[in-house]
């Protein structure tokens, strides 16, 4: 059903919204831990490595995913908040056609690039076979890659996270238990991880398109809607390729951190591999909670009711903090036994390579979490420079500590110790820029 964001008390209207978002991702990242998990478990360590070594890749399809779903979340957003139901039709369609396009492209630059690219990772000889083959077939399943998240972009920015979060704890589970018969039953290896994904995202990606053009004919227009616009693609590029930079250049970013992170060895790897998806869970909860705050501000700028933003942002800190806690505590004080799920007590570097990175990171969520909801509102009001100008710090302080940091303690101990650096001062930016801008 679509939910009009412009009404009701921004708290309440916001917490509902964002809170099966949350849910949706969570269950969206269960479909990497899965992979790890199964492979770590039921293969070994070298497979749960080479998992976790071609995720790094995989993050820059995702991040021109993304940026193909914030980009018509935000433009669709506010045409709904505006009630003009033609535009936001064909901003749909263009953004279909074009998305098609551009994810051709990143198949074929995929397969051609794929072992150059494992290579520059300095990727290591007995994990190398298994991180092309799971990288090559997760390269042919980016059509339902893109379609999904555009769907559910679209979903957002009509006021419906339920309906995603209805798909993807479905195909998660199910994930989950395909994961398990193709290495178990059928001993697929690394390949049936891999498959498992492919097939249930497919699955997922076609049920939840078909549901967004049956609902978009229910809305009516005075007039058919053209199904390609120029001055919208522009419109929708504005938002989108910032976001698609951004996100690349993270990935990017933690290709040169996974090369040093390589260099210790592949235990360090293995413990890495495990600790970043339980990571990942918690910052992604926190960037889809973000695009949350973006659809909500967007469809209140189409509707001029700008008082709603700070209401919206003050709302979204409170949500985030209160996710933030139970986290924080889990990975302290029980990351351990989380860590087990992916690896066994034999495995004691790899795990006590996990903990580490837990430890470290954790109590810092409080911090980059306050970062991303202040990035959803300015994305909201498409205040794009700013937005980046703080991603970009975080990325680069990363990058650049991680190298120095590790050669200064001599382990990976000082790459660990680079995320909290770039994220409290990324943060501090990112909420003068929101500051900035809802003041004006």
């Amino acid at each position: 059903m679509n939910k009009d964001l412009t009404q009701g008390n921004p708290r309440k209207v916001l917490w509902m919204f964002c809170l099966p978002m949350f849910g949706s991702i969570v269950f969206q990242q269960l479909y990497n831990i899965a992979d790890s998990l199964v492979a770590g478990k039921f293969i070994g360590e070298n497979a749960l490595a080479a998992v976790g070594n071609s995720y790094n890749i995989t993050l820059i399809f995702i991040a021109f995913a993304f940026g193909c779903n914030i980009g018509c979340s935000v433009i669709v957003g506010q045409f709904f908040g505006a009630k003009d139901y033609k535009s936001l039709k064909t901003s749909v369609y263009t953004t279909l056609i074009t998305s098609g396009i551009l994810c051709f492209v990143l198949m074929l630059i995929g397969l051609l690039t794929c072992d150059t690219l494992l290579r520059l990772m300095k990727t290591q000889e007995e994990i190398m076979a298994d991180s092309a083959l799971y990288l090559n077939i997760y390269i042919w399943g980016l059509p339902f890659l893109f379609y999904y998240n555009i769907a559910t972009g679209i979903f957002s920015a009509l006021g419906d996270s339920k309906t995603p979060f209805v798909f993807l704890a479905i195909s998660s589970t199910a994930n989950i238990i395909v994961d398990i018969l193709f290495v178990k039953a059928f001993d697929m290896g690394i390949a049936g991880v891999a498959w498992a994904t492919f097939i249930c995202q497919g699955v997922s990606c076609i049920l939840s398109l078909a549901l967004v053009l049956k609902r978009l004919s229910k809305i009516k227009t005075s007039e058919p809607a053209p199904i390609f616009s120029c001055e919208l693609l522009k419109r929708i590029a504005v938002i989108a390729i910032p976001s698609i930079l951004q996100q690349s250049f993270i990935s990017v970013g933690n290709m040169l951190i996974q090369g040093c992170i390589n260099s210790f060895g592949v235990s360090v790897t293995a413990g890495y591999s495990a600790a970043v998806k339980l990571n990942n869970l918690v910052i992604t909860s926190f960037t889809t909670i973000g695009n949350g705050i973006s659809n909500f501000t967007a469809q209140n700028i189409g509707a001029e009711k700008y008082d709603r933003i700070k209401a919206g942002f003050s709302a979204g800190i409170k949500l985030v903090w209160t996710i933030c806690v139970p986290f924080c505590l889990v990975y302290i004080f029980l990351g351990k036994y989380l860590l087990l799920l992916f690896m066994d007590e034999s495995s004691a570097k790899a795990l006590a390579t996990g903990q580490q990175f837990l430890y470290i990171l954790s109590p810092f969520y409080f911090v980059v979490s306050s970062k991303l909801v202040a990035d959803g509102v300015l994305r909201g009001v498409a205040a794009m420079k700013q937005f980046m100008a703080a991603t970009f710090t975080d990325l680069i302080l990363r990058v650049v500590l991680a190298f120095i940091l590790s050669n200064i303690f001599k382990s990976a101990t000082g790459i660990w110790c680079a995320w909290p650096v770039g994220w409290s001062i990324a943060t501090v930016m990112s909420l003068a820029f929101y500051r900035r801008k809802t003041l004006v």
